[in-house]
């Protein structure tokens, strides 16, 4: 199995430790999973790995845009993380589950006046400003509330992370930060030290998703180093901080490899050691970035089947009560899954099918070429692995259709962490 905390027993699929039928019979479905037991052990890898190789002022920052609900921010405050928000409506949430926002870092490429001014008063400790227009906007806001605003600044180091294009944010044409190579990032980066409300703690870069090399994050600090022993050269500004983002990709299919992310921490942190010590630069304290790793693999989605059609000569669809609507993923990224029958989950699989959901859509597919046992009918529970991350932040209301609840499984306790979404709910804000 892809997953530790999967298993199968008298032919029934178990998840944390409980039994995911039995489950889906509690709460309906469709119904998205999370193993808080999961969550928790790999943010403490991540807390464990940078404190270790990196010292106690290194830590990693919870992406929130992989999932986000109070409850996760809850966990993550707990076991040390910082948060990465991206919205106003992510400080929100992060602050409605008293995490401490001095320990949350305010990313984004267009940061609205409202945004900067929403985040500054309600405590938010850093922001990561992708652009000059950026650092002008949080210099003039600050200078109005009479306080000092730390930041970090997001550079492109121009690298290819060999991953989706859709995911790839790293290269000097990309979307987000300031390029290296144009020389844009010294500009910015001397313009932001003449700013009298701004405190420039660091700098920050994150090169792409599902990354599976640590070369990739060598590469990156290997030339964000270079560019703050240059800075360090031509103004004597010391970095403090040194972000380099997140993206280690996680197993959704046998065929994924399994990464060692202690292992994998400790040869980034060796080689930022080293870098430092070649060009004589103090040792900045680390940032990491993870979302998908730590979510990912806690998550589950169960769905009920509701018809089988077989077309003779052609192709099977197994349509369930879910779909687009609470996973995007395939029909934005083409994004592989492991499915099986939940309540059958030891018999033989010997029909290829397309899983796929209740949508008015043809686009509506969760997975195709999923093989089921024969006997696959209306009523059956399938289970979708590793929906932890980018499943429920990117769900939506599309054809009026409710969210799933979120159940949180913590060793022979269940709780429901986000409600199912009445029909109430979908009129709520209609006039």
């Amino acid at each position: 199995m892809i997953c530790s905390n999967v298993k199968i027993k008298d032919g029934v699929l178990y998840f944390g430790g409980q039994n995911t039928v039995l489950l889906a019979e509690k709460y309906g479905t469709p119904l998205y999973l999370m193993d808080e037991a999961t969550i928790r052990e790999n943010c403490r890898n991540y807390v464990s790995a940078l404190q270790e190789y990196m010292g106690q002022d290194s830590y990693p920052l919870y992406a929130s845009k992989a999932a986000s609900f109070k409850r996760i921010y809850e966990i993550i405050g707990e076991e040390g993380l910082g948060a990465d928000v991206v919205s106003s409506g992510e400080i929100y949430t992060a602050l409605k589950a008293g995490f401490d926002m001095s320990k949350a870092y305010f990313q984004g490429n267009n940061k609205t006046d409202e945004d900067i001014v929403y985040a500054m008063d309600n405590g938010v400790g850093y922001f990561v400003c992708d652009n000059v227009e950026e650092v002008d906007a949080i210099e003039r806001i600050a200078c109005e509330k009479g306080i000092v605003q730390k930041i970090l600044l997001r550079l492109t180091p121009g690298i290819d992370p060999h991953t989706y294009d859709e995911v790839a944010t790293g290269k000097v044409d990309s979307k987000f930060g300031t390029a290296i190579e144009t020389g844009q990032a010294l500009e910015i980066a001397l313009h932001t030290l003449e700013c009298r409300h701004i405190s420039l703690e660091g700098f920050h870069c994150h090169v792409g998703s599902m990354v599976f090399e640590s070369s990739t994050f060598t590469r990156s600090a290997e030339i964000m180093l270079g560019f703050m022993h240059e800075l360090k050269n031509n103004c004597g500004f010391v970095a403090k901080i040194l972000d380099l983002g997140g993206g280690y990709g996680v197993k959704y299919t046998c065929c994924d490899p399994a990464i060692d992310i202690k292992e994998n921490i400790k040869g980034v942190c060796e080689f930022v050691k080293a870098e430092c010590q070649r060009l004589d630069y103090p040792l900045p304290s680390l940032r990491l970035e993870p979302g998908r790793s730590i979510a990912a693999n806690a998550g589950m989605t169960l769905y009920t089947v509701g018809t089988v059609k077989r077309i003779t000569g052609y192709k099977n669809y197994v349509s369930v009560d879910g779909g687009m609507t609470d996973n995007p993923r395939f029909a934005l990224y083409g994004s592989k899954y492991t499915v099986l029958l939940a309540n059958k989950a030891s018999e033989e699989t010997t029909i290829e099918c397309d899983l796929v959901g209740r949508c008015c859509e043809s686009g509506d597919v969760i997975q195709p070429n999923v093989k089921f046992p024969n006997s696959v009918t209306r009523g059956d529970i399938v289970a979708v692995l590793t929906t932890g991350a980018y499943n429920y932040s990117m769900a939506s209301n599309y054809n009026r259709i409710c969210r799933p609840p979120v159940v949180m499984i913590d060793g022979e306790r269940d709780y429901v962490s986000v409600k199912r979404e009445s029909f109430e709910y979908l009129t709520a804000n209609d006039v």
